[in-house]
């Protein structure tokens, strides 16, 4: 894994091992599980390996690894059976668009339809 990883952050510490997930993939750079809070019958989480504050961070600081968490983001929903009938993949950038947690991540949705407008 490059880049560094931030002691106090919770997905850092999941990515290190410090905190388990019920993880679905991982490469050198990114990491898939199962939400802990799921907001649909299928919600996933991934996240970059280390630390970046928002997907605009990560995006201007490391595109290689952004390009990996989504794909990352694209097989999971595979691997669960999601690509068939659709999922919704969210990123939250700021409080105002209600990332609780400090680190760039892509939420996968899916299993019911999802509403229009998502907010």
């Amino acid at each position: 894994m490059s880049g560094q990883t931030e002691a106090g952050c919770i997905f850092c510490k999941v990515a290190t091992k410090v905190i388990p997930a019920k993880t679905i993939a991982e490469t050198d750079s990114a990491l898939a599980m199962h939400s802990v809070n799921p907001a649909a019958p299928t919600h996933v989480v991934v996240i970059p390996k280390a630390h970046y504050k928002t997907a605009a961070d990560l995006a201007d600081k490391a595109p290689d690894v952004m390009a990996d968490v989504m794909r990352e983001a694209c097989k999971a929903a595979a691997a669960l059976g999601l690509a068939a009938e659709g999922y919704r993949m969210v990123v939250d950038t700021g409080h105002s668009a209600s990332q609780e947690t400090t680190h760039a991540q892509v939420h996968v949705m899916g299993g019911r339809n999802m509403n229009w407008p998502p907010g």
